[in-house]
This record gives structure tokens, C-alpha cells and sequence, in this order.
């Protein structure tokens, strides 16, 4: 018998350091809301880093609310990875 299949999760997430102090969760879903922020995503040429344990957290979060500080270091390494690769394109 096969698994059942996993239901696609997304959440994005905004920091504008001029207005808050944290990143704030902007939209979020699964199935295909989750897609549709994805498809969006890729249409924008926005980065996407796959971490399931880190959505499931942050899904948790109501909309339009800074992270809470206990997910600050997984947060900031994910931006400084999609630092990195930006950087590293524009060399």
C-alpha cells in the first residue's frame, strides 16, 4: 500500500529593516494555495529555499506578524544563503 501524498506547504516572508525589527510572515498556505505562492514566487525570479520543518514553524504564525524570536537564527540563515547565491550570480 502506498503513502499518502504530501500536501504541499509554503509561507513567505517579508523584512523591510526600515519597518520592522523581524521578518513578517505575508502569506501562507497548503495544497493549492501553496502552489499558487510558488507559481508567484518563480514568476517574480524570487528565491525559494525548500526546509519543511522550518514551514511547518512558521505556518503557525497568524499573517502580517514578525517572527518570534526563537526562529530568528533559522530565518537569518536562510537569508544570508539567499544572500550568498545572489551575490554569487552577480559575480
Amino acid at each position: 500500500m502506498n503513502p499518502p501524498p504530501k500536501i504541499q506547504k509554503a509561507v513567505a516572508l517579508k523584512y523591510d529593516k526600515e519597518k520592522s525589527d523581524a521578518p513578517k510572515v505575508v502569506a501562507k498556505g497548503k495544497g493549492e494555495v501553496a502552489n499558487n505562492i510558488i507559481k508567484l514566487a518563480n514568476e517574480h525570479d524570487i528565491f525559494i529555499k525548500k526546509d519543511a520543518d522550518l514551514v511547518e514553524l512558521l505556518s503557525k504564525i497568524e499573517l502580517n506578524r514578525e517572527i518570534p524570536p526563537m526562529l530568528y537564527k533559522a530565518v537569518a540563515e536562510v537569508f544570508s544563503f539567499i544572500y550568498k547565491i545572489t551575490n554569487d550570480k552577480r559575480s
